[in-house]
């Protein structure tokens, strides 16, 4: 036979890694937990819509709340055009508009219904003329009162890709593209000729 292999070191008890007591989460949540922002008055919206996501088992509060931490990219203004037009739904009459967000005035929207809208804040013209209707401008802590659980509430958000700058997100230049190019001014010498002209090369 051959030589006898020298004995293997026996290994005492588990060994591991030193973490931080709580142990060590593979994936960290993403998303805010709090706004960004130093507004007081919104910090104090914060703080009560928390109260009542914690204390209620509404899913509406939940979302007022996760909408109240957004960047304001993400809170898109919404018109009162746009308002009127999903409160005119069937089922949706005499409940309250909730846009977390700001409310403007559409000078293309002639004859505003009564309507009752709470949001963050509204532009002086869309408060008086929601105010002239009859209707009714509230905020989102005179909701809390109104409607603590969302009942009667129809919760809204603007669109995101109504930005200037969404017009210029992908490539422009390349088939079948109608992204818009950063260009200094729109005439015939400026980015006019290759490739946008079928008499100058080709025409995308």
């Amino acid at each position: 036979g051959g030589t006898d292999s020298p004995p293997r070191a026996t290994r005492v008890g588990p060994m591991g890694i030193d973490i931080k007591a709580g142990g060590r989460k593979a994936t960290k949540k993403s998303g805010r937990t709090a706004p960004v922002s130093e507004n007081l008055y919104l910090r104090l919206i914060v703080k009560l819509y928390r109260f009542l996501a914690r204390r209620t088992d509404a899913k509406f509060n939940k979302v007022v709340l996760k909408r109240l931490f957004t960047s304001k990219t993400n809170r898109p203004p919404m018109s009162i055009k746009s308002i009127a037009k999903f409160m005119a739904r069937e089922g949706n009459e005499g409940k309250i508009a909730v846009v977390v967000g700001s409310v403007t005035d559409d000078v293309r929207f002639l004859d505003v219904p009564k309507l009752t809208v709470c949001a963050l804040r509204f532009t002086a013209t869309a408060r008086a003329r929601i105010v002239k209707a009859g209707g009714e401008c509230l905020t989102l802590d005179q909701l809390a009162l109104k409607s603590p659980l969302g009942e009667g509430t129809v919760l809204l958000r603007g669109c995101k890709s109504r930005r200037e700058s969404a017009k210029h997100f992908g490539a422009p230049g390349v088939p079948h593209s109608s992204v818009k190019p950063y260009v200094r001014s729109k005439g015939r010498k400026f980015e006019k000729a290759r490739g946008r002209r079928a008499s100058r090369g080709y025409r995308n």
